[in-house]
């Protein structure tokens, strides 16, 4: 049973003491509880999909019920929390309708398949429910909204139905309190006593998760000119963070805010071997033998005429063996040759000067996205000799390059000082994310095992691996409690992470 069964042995008794609320817990240990400096009686969070408990690349029921906001909030009611809304999805299904018809891009949740004999995350067998032409009456306490980017909040529109595909956002869509009323103004119209934000993650890991096809925006401060996967400028972030933080704090007693966690250590990135080609003996030498030409005369080549130094010549080496060989790829910050191939005293057809103007192996440096697994080894065009990742080279969106890598942390490490920043300006809680990501890494431990962001197995990342799992956002709920004793002196109980679940391992519904 979840904690919220244990909550309700507690009395609702109100002490008053040293001018702090007080409520007594059971007898049987006969604690007392302490609200410290802050009022909890009106909670609102304010976020994106980890907000709002999306997991297994859906939002539905079960997810939302423990959403890390949800846990917060029955810890609250054990001194003077009030309600907690949250706009809940209509089935365990997941994915939106639209006008009765299935929204492009947003199907049911996955759950892990054993159809094929290994398991495999595959999308459930069932039709969504929940059309968001039927609006979820307000005021809403949970206002994180899946693929919401830092100025989202503050856009008015935003849950305008007419807008579903360019401006505005299915989900919010559902609760906005009107077509033009942006989530930040939902959010202060309630007068809320205490809040978290957790908001800039999706700013950089649309661009991370398309393998860097967007733009940095760096040095641009106009948001509506910016692409779905580009990165937000952090001038843009800084500026509208902060508006934020100083609208909640007009009323609210205090509030937490959370870092953005190094987006490409979670398990989209961690999983697929950069060496995921195997090769036998024979297949090895076939390729190397194809690649005689390129290797041996075209680089050197390209040397001797002073296109390439000898170390971006040696770069751009393909060599194959016996065992697991690293994929080759296209990376757009190499010099493209393609067109130089084409001309004397090369000659080559545009096909093959394409297949190698920006071609080089992967390295114990690149990541590889989860969705690119799918593509490695495939035949191409029914030809047996193109093979992707090996003659055929991956595509910028199926890499992170090192490259990529800097732009995203350069990016997101100005957002960390902003959040930083401001949380001290304004005396609020601070949890460190990127921190806790860290050690999940090796392994965190608690009662009943170790979590760890290993993929499936690790219990902390759902089957999307990027979002969570119940029991992923209740050490999230834990994170943020142990920061709110810290900074206003309450006495919260934390929750008993072996409470709550990790993955779906069968295809039914829950």
């Amino acid at each position: 049973m979840k904690t919220q069964n244990i909550f309700l042995i507690f009395a609702s008794i109100l002490f008053l003491f040293s001018c702090e609320s007080e409520f007594e817990s059971s007898v049987e240990d006969n604690e007392v509880y302490r609200t410290g400096e802050a009022d909890f009686s009106n909670y609102v969070s304010l976020g994106n999909s980890l907000t709002a408990g999306f997991a297994d690349n859906a939002l539905y029921i079960e997810s939302q019920q423990n959403s890390y906001p949800n846990i917060l909030a029955q810890q609250f009611s054990l001194v003077g929390g009030g309600e907690f809304t949250q706009p809940l999805m209509n089935d365990n299904v997941g994915g939106l309708l639209v006008n009765g018809n299935p929204l492009p891009g947003f199907g049911p949740r996955l759950v892990l398949s054993t159809q094929s004999g290994s398991p495999f995350p595959a999308p459930l067998d069932g039709t969504p429910s929940t059309d968001i032409g039927n609006i979820v009456q307000g005021p809403i306490n949970n206002l994180g909204v899946p693929g919401a980017k830092s100025f989202h909040l503050g856009l008015n529109g935003y849950g305008n139905i007419n807008n579903v595909g360019t401006l505005a956002n299915p989900y919010f869509v559902r609760f906005a309190s009107s077509p033009e009323a942006s989530v930040i103004e939902d959010a202060v119209a309630q007068g809320p006593s205490f809040f978290t934000l957790w908001i800039g993650n999706n700013d950089v890991l649309s661009y991370a998760t398309s393998g860097g096809t967007g733009v940095d925006q760096t040095g641009n401060p106009d948001p509506a000119s910016y692409g779905s996967t580009d990165i937000t400028d952090p001038n843009v972030f800084a500026g509208v963070f902060t508006s934020y933080v100083e609208a909640l704090t007009t009323t609210a007693t205090g509030g937490v805010v959370y870092n953005i966690p190094d987006v490409t250590t979670i398990p989209f990135f961690t999983t697929v071997p950069r060496n995921a080609v195997p090769l036998d003996a024979q297949t090895a030498g076939l390729l190397n033998q194809q690649l005689a030409l390129y290797n041996q005369q075209l680089l050197p080549g390209l040397v001797q005429f002073g296109i390439l130094t000898p170390e971006q010549a040696a770069q751009r080496q393909i060599v194959f063996q016996e065992g697991q060989n690293y994929v080759t790829l296209t990376d757009e910050s190499l010099i493209d040759i393609s067109g130089i191939l084409q001309g004397p005293p090369f000659n080559l057809d545009p096909v093959t000067a394409n297949t190698f103007g920006q071609i080089r192996q992967a390295t114990d440096e690149d990541l590889i996205p989860l969705t690119a697994s799918g593509n490695i080894g495939n035949i191409v065009n029914n030809d047996p000799t193109l093979i992707t990742g090996v003659t055929v080279p991956l595509g910028d969106e199926s890499v992170l390059t090192v490259n990529e890598q800097m732009i995203i942390n350069t990016a997101r490490n100005a957002y960390n000082a902003t959040i930083q920043s401001v949380a001290q300006a304004y005396g609020l809680a601070f949890v460190d994310v990127n921190q806790v990501l860290q050690q999940s890494q090796s392994g965190i431990p608690f009662d009943a095992g170790v979590l760890t962001s290993d993929f499936i197995t690790g219990g902390a990342f759902s089957l999307d691996a990027v979002h969570l799992t119940p029991r992923g956002y209740a050490l999230v709920a834990n994170e943020t409690i142990k920061a709110i004793n810290e900074t206003y002196g309450s006495n919260l109980p934390m929750v008993n992470l072996g409470d709550y679940r990790t993955i779906v391992t069968s295809d039914n519904s829950l």
